[in-house]
């Protein structure tokens, strides 16, 4: 195990053989970092998660996190990261699987075997992630679904529900079937043309009626 300096590592925290903690990460009280588990400088594991309750006088009141993080074997993560804890029970990284840099991770989440996320990708609490799915650059997934077991989201796609069919590929905001969103991408590109076509029937339509 290597911890560099000005790491922070928290109350009963355990750590794994061969892991690697690098300059100015912050791990949480009770954080289970598994082993050769990599976290790059300045990521944060098992902050509170964003929870508040609203009030009758229209404020929030936090609501305590009392859960924490768990990292499996062979977890990379990356500079700049955030992996909230669990709100109770545990926010789970799974074994083998690599988060890069600038990842918001939320409470609860639970992420599976051998996933990747890309950077600047967003994942929303209690949401459940199987092994082996791959998750581009900016994606955002809402809270409380599921994705099936090696499902890859193609960047910048917003993914709002629950995918239950493995292997499926999405793109899209909202996300959906690749091969269906790049059939309406390109109704979508013609619509200006079909736009004025119409105008063209609409207006000869008119002419012959005042006929």
């Amino acid at each position: 195990m290597l911890i560099f300096p000005h790491a922070t590592i928290g109350d009963r925290c355990q750590i794994g053989d061969g892991s690697i903690i690098y300059a100015g990460a912050r791990i949480y009280a009770d954080t289970v970092i598994g082993a050769r588990c990599t976290v790059h400088a300045g990521a944060v594991i098992g902050s509170d998660g964003f929870g508040f309750a609203p009030q009758p006088d229209g404020s929030y009141r936090a609501i305590p996190q009392i859960g924490n993080v768990v990292l499996e074997d062979n977890v990379s993560i990356g500079a700049n990261t955030t992996i909230d804890c669990a709100t109770m029970g545990s926010t789970i990284i799974r074994e083998g699987s690599k988060i890069d840099n600038l990842v918001q991770i939320a409470h609860n989440v639970e992420i599976g075997r051998h996933t990747v996320v890309a950077a600047q990708t967003g994942i929303s609490g209690s949401t459940k992630i199987g092994d082996y799915c791959v998750l581009a650059g900016q994606a955002g997934l809402a809270g409380h679904l599921t994705l099936a077991n090696r499902t890859t989201v193609t960047a910048q796609s917003g993914v709002g529900k629950s995918i239950k069919e493995e292997g499926q590929f999405l793109q899209g905001s909202p996300a959906f079937n690749l091969r269906d969103s790049l059939r309406a991408n390109a109704i979508f590109r013609h619509l200006p043309d079909l736009a004025r076509r119409l105008d063209a029937l609409e207006g000869s339509k008119s002419a012959t009626e005042k006929l």
